[in-house]
């Protein structure tokens, strides 16, 4: 993957008229991983000249909790997280409850076709022929909501690629890579970061027979883009209460 060199955590030009930013990403054990949510961080405050704070709900610092509550500003919160679930609907909520300002949190990033057009560029990166098979592996969950955004993740991705994507999942309600990799299958993990998972998926497909495996979203150009679509919404809402917060799939 060819990400930028990591910026610091806390980046832009400090507290604007418009509010903060904090965007949350899972947390990973692999440094590389958290660099991604970082580098997306201090593109979008690049990009928007706003103050933008890369935070993780856990296993990196600093953790989304602790800068909710240290802000001096109001602020909006993209969560970096692809699809709904406990995190996105009660962890970083809960973490909203101990700021001192207004706080308004969005919904997950995915399933997007900005994603899943991303998805379509790694694969062709990682030289996945045109109509090849395709498998969207994600990690999974036992969640119902995260269920249907996975579905409809497969679905956008196989709509952008021109062809049917199955859908394996490493965890949670689903089936697994080994059920549903085929000999001669590309395999596009639904993963924001390297890490863990990113790293099981690669063995599984492989063994299963695939033949490629995609790099992760990363800082993909649509990932950069749909972050900062979220943050204007969530923006547009927070000024305008009245207004419903969109973001289309």
């Amino acid at each position: 993957m060819t990400d930028d060199a990591v910026p610091r955590p806390r980046t832009g030009p400090g507290p604007a008229a418009a509010g903060d930013v904090v965007t949350v990403a899972h947390g990973t054990r692999t440094p590389a991983g958290n660099e991604v949510a970082l580098t997306l961080a201090a593109t979008l405050a690049g990009r928007s000249g706003r103050r933008v704070t890369g935070s993780f709900v856990e296993l990196a610092e600093p953790l989304v909790a602790d800068v909710l509550a240290g802000l001096d500003e109001p602020a909006v919160v993209v969560p970096l997280l692809l699809t709904t679930g406990m995190h996105v609907r009660e962890d970083v909520p809960r973490a909203g409850d101990g700021a001192r300002v207004a706080v308004r949190v969005g919904r997950s990033l995915g399933p997007h076709a900005r994603l899943a057009t991303a998805q379509v560029d790694r694969l062709r990166e990682a030289g996945a022929a045109p109509g090849c098979p395709v498998v969207l592996v994600a990690a999974g969950s036992s969640d119902p909501l995260a269920q249907r955004d996975l579905a409809r993740a497969a679905e956008l991705l196989g709509r952008a690629w021109g062809g049917p994507a199955r859908l394996a999942v490493m965890s949670g309600i689903g089936p697994r890579v080994d059920e549903v990799v085929r000999p001669g299958d590309a395999v596009s993990p639904y993963l924001l970061a390297p890490g863990f998972f990113a790293r099981r998926v690669a063995e599984q497909a492989l063994a299963a027979g695939a033949t490629v495996v995609a790099d992760v979203l990363g800082t993909h150009p649509e990932v950069v883009a749909l972050v900062g679509q979220r943050a204007g919404a969530l923006e547009s809402a927070r000024r305008w209460p009245g207004r419903r917060v969109s973001g289309s799939r």
